[in-house]
């Protein structure tokens, strides 16, 4: 399977047009790149309070089926990414407050040896109730959009078809 390609130029390029350019990746890799998928969806993505977050799942949900109707893989797994992006954030928000996992973000140092450190200095908890519902209302519907028949049907054609 290939890697999710970070090197292409996301603003140039229209997935829908071109979609043996997408790559799935792992997890939700590219889900704030892919264009025109991120202006459609991003928009609807909220988890503030679980009555936005049943909102913003279902909403994201049905644009999948909408995907899905239209044989449009990428749209579909664009959603699914936003789906599960919506369960991780609201995770993390749930166990931090303030939405910071580590005291100094991993991402931003440079050698592994600093990064590896870093993901050891995790804050202390502070759960919020509220947003660890908002997470399983997310990860309800991420997880019927990843297990979809239809969705994985389409999935195994496009790494058939682009991935392999």
């Amino acid at each position: 399977m290939k890697q999710f390609d970070y090197n292409q130029d996301f603003k140039a390029i229209d997935f829908r047009e071109h979609p043996q350019l997408y790559r799935v990746g792992k997890g939700e890799q590219g889900v704030l790149l892919v264009e025109p998928y991120k202006g459609e969806i991003l928009p609807f993505w909220r988890f503030k309070t679980p009555e936005i977050a049943a909102e913003s799942s279902s909403k994201i949900y049905s644009l999948f089926l909408e995907y899905l109707d239209r044989q449009d893989f990428v749209g579909a797994d664009m959603a699914r990414k936003f789906l599960q992006m919506g369960y991780t954030r609201s995770r993390r928000y749930a166990n931090h407050k303030s939405g910071k996992k580590y005291q100094q973000n991993p991402q931003n140092l440079h050698s592994v040896e600093a990064q590896t450190a870093a993901r050891k200095n995790i804050l202390p908890l502070a759960p919020d109730l509220e947003k660890a519902e908002s997470a399983t209302i997310f990860k309800e519907k991420w997880m019927l959009a990843k297990n979809h028949p239809k969705y994985l049907q389409l999935l195994a054609r496009h790494k058939q078809m682009y991935e392999s």
